[in-house]
Order: structure tokens, then C-alpha cells, then sequence
């Protein structure tokens, strides 16, 4: 999956609504737009996750807008774009990257082509605008060492512990369901055949080894989670906020997935101009130092030098020796389509019996 540049610069498709609309190339009228709307409302873009805080916070203070977030899945993002439609309360979200394509062809999202498009890779992005990822990630472990005594650093590692898994609920996270894709890699699986993970999964859950409660840091902080499965980003979070030196971080050396989040901005936002920018910024050399600040790997890295301190919170290039891009994405975004019903019927009737 090798990065092709395109060039090509649009005018958004904007909605006919009362505020003032920008042309996309237009950066100081764009501005000017969204200073007219004075907030953003995002979904799915805490100021935990990936650092969001910085970026917000540069801009409220760069273009006086206000912002608020209200936390959710990458599913619940986007069917409360469809619900709420013309009443929209929000105007941009982050979703995972199979997500992306599914926003759109529910016809939630309107296009923006940042001034750096053409650095973005082919694969990572929508060619009229709708999606584009921002940042990747890579499928971790996030290991308790004061609750796991043999620190698992393979997949085929956890099926030897006594300890509980943590992966989240797979039917709406981003993040579970690339872990199950992860760990299908890892045990001879392909984004067509997830038999691999769901027989590993379902044994886990029979031994009731399995945990599907969300991982976040206050789980985490409480130890009542020792072994989890999340994005390397969020795992090195965790670890930092809470005692660096209580937690392991590690890609699983048997196999791992890199995947990544890209913004969706709702077609029917009160404040699309706003959205728009802040797009942009999230693209710029700023934003994307932002989301390096807070573990994840920018998708410009190449066109970026980053503080040294920046990149020493990243986990050293050595560790992704076995992890890899989705192979076929128009396989992966068939099949995660049915997951939920697949993890279903394959490994959560195994914690009900």
C-alpha cells in the first residue's frame, strides 16, 4: 500500500444555509466564515484521546471559536449525524478509517480538501474530500504488571495467561474491531476469513478470560483491567497519565494492524466553515504535532520533523517489525460491516453459557 500523491484542489459542496460559506482555497475568508459561526461542536474527539486538547485549545485561542465535545463510538457518531439531520448538534466527528467510507455512503458528510491534501496518501483519503485520515495507529498491548506476573508480548502469549483480555465492545468501537483484525493477522487470518479471531476470542470467552467493558483510563487506573488491547496512542497515554513505570506498552510481535481516524464533517453542521477549519488545522504542521504530542503517529510524519521530545513518546520504529496496513480495505469494510453479528454469534454466546 505504497502512498500515491494527488494534487487536485475543490471547491466545497457547501449546504445553502443563512451563514456565509468559503471557498476551500480561500484560506483568510474561511476564517473569517467560521469566526462568523463562533463554535465548533465535535463528537468522538476528547481531549484524552490523541491529544484533542491541544488542538482545541489552539483553536479557540487562534480563531475565537467555542468549542465543546461530547464523547462517542465511531457508529454512534454517525447515526446521530442521520438522526438529528437538519436539528444537528454536531458538526465534525472522529471515526475510525472503515468508518469513514460508511459516513459517506449514508450520505452524513460534506467534502474538505485541507491545503496539504496532496501529502496525504491515496489510501488514506476520500478523492472528492469526504475522509481523510489525520493520524494511525497501531494495535497494542497495555499490560498491568502489577496484575500480570509473564508479560505477554504475542497473541499467542495471551492464550497462556490466567488473566483477563480486555478488547472493548467490537459491535461500535473502532479500536475492538481492529483489534479482532489484529490478532486474525497474527493467527493466519485475512480481512475475508475472521475464523482465526473468533475461535481465539470464543476461548478466551469460555474461559472467561474475556473482558468487553471499554478500556479507558479510569478502568485502567483502578486495575481492573490487566491486560488491554488498544491503539499504541492509547496505550501510551494511559500509561504516562496514570505511572509510567506500572505498565508495559508493546505491538504484539506475532502481528498487529496499523489503521487510522479520520475527521467526518457533518452535512448538515450549524457551523460547517468552523468544521472546515478546523480540518485544516488539524492537517497543518501544528495539528499534526498536536496528535504526535499525544502518542499518535501523524499521517504527514514524512513531511514533518518532529521535537525530539515529541518523537520520544512514540514507541521505537523496531516494535512495528510485524505490524502492517489493511491489506484490502473493500474487503475489510465488507467484513466489519458484519462483525458485530459474527462476534455475536462466535464468541459472546460463549460468556452466556
Amino acid at each position: 500500500m505504497k502512498p500515491l500523491f494527488a494534487s487536485v484542489l475543490a471547491s466545497a459542496i457547501l449546504l445553502a444555509l443563512p451563514a456565509a460559506h468559503a471557498a476551500d482555497p480561500d484560506l483568510s475568508a474561511l476564517e473569517k466564515a467560521a469566526k462568523s459561526e463562533g463554535q465548533i461542536n465535535s463528537v468522538g474527539m476528547p481531549d484524552s484521546w490523541a491529544n484533542w486538547k491541544d488542538t482545541w485549545n489552539d483553536i479557540s485561542s487562534k480563531y475565537g471559536l467555542k468549542h465543546s465535545d461530547t464523547d462517542m463510538s465511531s457508529a454512534q457518531e454517525i447515526a446521530k449525524f442521520a438522526a438529528e439531520k437538519g436539528n444537528a448538534s454536531a458538526d465534525i466527528g472522529d471515526v475510525g478509517a472503515a468508518f469513514g467510507p460508511i459516513a459517506m455512503q449514508k450520505g452524513v458528510t460534506q467534502p474538505y480538501k485541507p491545503t496539504t491534501w496532496d501529502q496525504i496518501p491515496d489510501w488514506a483519503k476520500d478523492k472528492d474530500g469526504h475522509w481523510a485520515l489525520a493520524y494511525t495507529g497501531t494495535i497494542a498491548f497495555l499490560v498491568n504488571k502489577q496484575l500480570v506476573k509473564d508479560i505477554p508480548h504475542s497473541w499467542a502469549d495471551l492464550k497462556k495467561g490466567k488473566y483477563v483480555v480486555t478488547i472493548g465492545d467490537v459491535g461500535i468501537a473502532a479500536q475492538a474491531a481492529n483489534g479482532v483484525l489484529a490478532a486474525n493477522y497474527a493467527l493466519g487470518g485475512d480481512e475475508k476469513n475472521l475464523k482465526p479471531a473468533l475461535a481465539f476470542f470464543g476461548q478466551l470467552a469460555k474461559e472467561g478470560r474475556l473482558g468487553v467493558t471499554d478500556p479507558v483510563i479510569s478502568n485502567i487506573e483502578k486495575g481492573e483491567i490487566a491486560v488491554a488491547v488498544v491503539w499504541d496512542f492509547n496505550g501510551l497515554n494511559y500509561r504516562d497519565q496514570i505511572d509510567k513505570s506500572r505498565f508495559e506498552v508493546l505491538i504484539p510481535s506475532d502481528g498487529s494492524i496499523t489503521s487510522g481516524y479520520t475527521t467526518i464533517i457533518n452535512k448538515y453542521a450549524k457551523h460547517p466553515n468552523a468544521a472546515k477549519l478546523a480540518r485544516e488545522y488539524i492537517f497543518s504542521d501544528a495539528g499534526q504535532t498536536n496528535l504526535a504530542k499525544g502518542y499518535a503517529r501523524p499521517i504527514r510524519a514524512e513531511h514533518l520533523t518532529l521535537p525530539a521530545d515529541v518523537q520520544a513518546k512514540l514507541l521505537p520504529a523496531a516494535e512495528y517489525k510485524s505490524a502492517r496496513p489493511i491489506a484490502d480495505q473493500a474487503a475489510w469494510d465488507k467484513t466489519s460491516k458484519i462483525l458485530p453479528r459474527l462476534w455475536q454469534e462466535n464468541v459472546m454466546i460463549n460468556m452466556q453459557q
